[in-house]
């Protein structure tokens, strides 16, 4: 399983996956009202990686905008690759 940290942005107008560095920001129209800005950063992020949302899972953070992402079926270097085709902040 590899890994990804992530900053959620519930509520937000513009929905989507950028870089920030080494970390993706993750924007949700979704409010974090019980865990449906959590599903829709599933959803967005499997997008993003052009992977099924069963592949993915929060590991850490549930309650917070920081998480730990654990994604099944990628190895680092398709994981390095699928994440240089996400655009920079």
């Amino acid at each position: 399983m590899t890994t990804l940290e992530i900053k959620v942005k519930p509520g937000s107008r513009r929905p989507g996956v950028i870089r920030e560095g080494e970390r993706l920001l993750v924007a949700v129209a979704e409010r974090a009202v019980e865990g449906a800005a959590n599903e829709a950063t599933i959803a967005a992020l499997a997008k993003a990686l052009g992977i099924a949302p069963s592949r993915l899972a929060i590991l850490r953070g549930h309650r917070g905008r920081l998480k730990i992402v654990g994604v099944t079926g990628l190895s680092r270097e398709e994981m390095r690759d699928r994440l240089a085709s996400i655009a920079l902040a």
